[in-house]
């Protein structure tokens, strides 16, 4: 199972102490998590790997809780802590031994208050949308399409933005429909909440536009290399968003040692 009946999860029983994590990585998976060369990514794994006692690791992603708990299990990438998945519309532990993550209810309500259970109706508006092909991933909080910049045409979500409702478009293919107020930044502030983390010792790390909002919280951030050009545009102004040289998990080791997150720091892998 991927993901585990919804309930008023106690997330104390899902780490064992994070008092005593100096260091937070709040990353997103694809060009982030999942990118930079094969020696960068073992590396910044390792390193993880060695301080999961001091060392907490949240992943802030589109991707779904399928996706994540096959890429975990497989061992391609650590298992994290948390997860904020699906554009921000899940916020989840992680039970390891179940294999798959549990939505934690008290986080979520504000999310299904906003949703209100359109998903079919957004459908419906969109169906003979140009320029839009739905995800068939069953999305609990969110309606996702493969975009044709092309084809499509701006006027078919109008109706959606007027009934309070968010239109995300990102990687240069795709269209996300979000709850009203939802997305990355905002659900990984209220997860950080709950679990009483310092904000001083969390790294955000991101790549595409949809990650803007995890930059828009005054949290120290990777904006890793061969970042989307519209996010580095945007987060140009912003004091605490690095623009890092090297991509992916190389990107978010070079801002761990830039910003001194770590007293032990990830080694330098630069090939």
């Amino acid at each position: 199972m991927t993901l585990l009946a919804e309930h008023e999860i106690d997330t104390a029983t899902l780490v064992s102490d994070r008092s005593a994590w100096k260091f937070v990585l709040a990353t997103d998976l694809d060009g982030t998590f999942l990118g930079g060369t094969d020696e960068m990514r073992q590396s910044l794994y390792d390193w993880i790997e060695a301080r999961r006692g001091e060392v907490g690791l949240i992943f802030v992603t589109g991707r779904d809780p399928g996706f994540i708990a096959e890429l975990c299990g497989t061992g391609k990438a650590p298992w994290p802590d948390y997860v904020v998945g699906d554009v921000g519309t899940t916020i989840a532990g992680v039970d390891r031994k179940a294999g798959g993550l549990a939505p934690i209810a008290a986080l979520e309500g504000h999310i299904r208050e906003a949703w209100g259970d359109r998903g079919d109706w957004i459908r419906g508006v969109l169906k003979d949308a140009p320029g839009l092909s739905e995800q068939q991933t069953p999305f609990r909080h969110r309606v996702s399409y493969h975009w044709d910049p092309v084809a499509y045409d701006p006027a078919s979500v109008a109706e959606l933005e007027a009934a309070g409702l968010d239109i995300l478009i990102s990687h240069g293919c795709y269209l996300d429909v979000l709850p009203g107020g939802v997305s990355k930044g905002p659900s990984l502030l209220r997860l950080l909440g709950q679990l009483s983390i310092p904000k001083d010792r969390v790294l955000v790390a991101g790549d595409t536009l949809n990650d803007l909002s995890m930059f828009q919280t005054g949290l120290h951030g990777a904006v890793v290399g061969e970042s989307e050009a519209g996010l580095l545009e945007a987060t140009r102004g912003l004091p605490l968003a690095r623009h890092c040289d090297l991509p992916g998990t190389g990107g978010i080791a070079e801002a761990i040692r830039a910003f001194g997150l770590h007293p032990t720091p990830p080694a330098e892998v630069t090939a």
